[in-house]
């Protein structure tokens, strides 16, 4: 759901002239942080320190920039666009889809990780990253069928999935849409709706401010996809709880317990899909991915690897 653009200030609309740029900033235990400068607005100075100040800035330690890198990448013309993606490793083909206003970055931490085990395939979704979109619409159930016709074109009948707020939404569809696709299932940070009870009241109404303000600005191709990707978190998904009845693969549901997704919908979401799991990150928000990464990765790569056990009778006991 939650755009990565929670890292910035929408209060001063700086352009920035250059298209986005990522690099890696370091943080303690071998975790590293996507540092994005993003193609909607330059961050405030305030922000900057103060992200600054909560990480310790240190020299990358991959010589890989996930996202651009031109050994690993692909394009695969499809449904209207070129959707890019990479693919790292050898193994069990493993899914990976990526949060609102971000790209293949944002798994900086978790790429080198599960490419050790599994074929990697993470996608810069349709408008965002490299996977340009001209198209006016935008929805979930697009983005859902684009990943469909990307794993036909690799010839793969079923994948792991990983994903991460809106990667989340647009895998929970992928399983109901085309449900022999899916494997397994990881969402972090996903919601069904897009209203104060799906998202954090503030989070809802900084969403709504943040959009007033992108609509006064020049109209032309970029602020018009910056404005399309924030109105999808304001007007998309439309999901039902009776819906997600209908997923039959196991599924890990997952996020902070500060989480821009409210706990309680992680439960709701989570209870109502026949084999799942809840994980809730204690003393995190929507960005466990990052700021937990091994604790993250360790706990993903665990459910991937081991059958589900559903917990009933007096098994609640132990």
């Amino acid at each position: 759901m939650i755009m990565l653009l929670a890292l910035l200030s929408y209060d001063l609309p700086e352009r920035i002239p250059s298209q986005s740029t990522q690099t890696v900033i370091s943080l303690s235990e071998g975790v590293q942080k996507p540092y994005f400068r993003s193609n909607i607005y330059a961050m405030s100075k305030k922000f900057l320190l103060l992200i600054l100040l909560a990480c310790y800035c240190g020299s990358a330690r991959s010589q890989v920039v996930y996202g651009d890198n031109a050994a690993a990448g692909h394009y695969l013309s499809t449904r209207g666009i070129r959707l890019y993606y990479e693919t790292y490793g050898q193994g069990a083909p493993l899914l990976m889809l990526h949060i609102n206003g971000g790209s293949i970055n944002v798994f900086t931490n978790q790429i080198p990780y599960f490419a050790k085990n599994y074929r990697v395939i993470a996608v810069d979704t349709r408008a965002h990253g490299k996977s340009v979109d001209a198209g006016d619409s935008l929805t979930f159930e697009m983005m859902a069928d684009d990943f469909n016709a990307l794993l036909d074109s690799l010839h793969l009948d079923s994948c792991f999935v990983l994903g991460w707020s809106d990667g989340g939404i647009s895998g929970l569809l992928l399983a109901l849409r085309h449900p022999e696709k899916v494997k397994k299932l990881v969402v972090s940070g996903p919601n069904l709706w897009p209203d104060t009870t799906g998202l954090e009241p503030f989070i809802y109404h900084w969403l709504e401010r943040m959009a007033d303000s992108m609509r006064r600005l020049p109209p032309n191709p970029r602020t018009r996809n910056d404005l399309k990707i924030v109105e999808l978190d304001l007007k998309e998904p439309h999901m039902t709880l009776e819906q997600l009845h209908a997923i039959r693969c196991p599924t890990l549901v997952m996020g902070g317990d500060h989480d821009a997704i409210p706990s309680y919908h992680l439960w709701q979401i989570f209870r109502n899909i026949p084999k799942s799991y809840l994980w809730l990150v204690p003393g995190s928000g929507h960005f466990v991915a990052v700021y937990k990464a091994n604790y993250f990765n360790a706990v993903v790569g665990d459910f991937f690897r081991n059958p589900y056990v559903r917990i009933e009778g007096m098994g609640m006991l132990h």
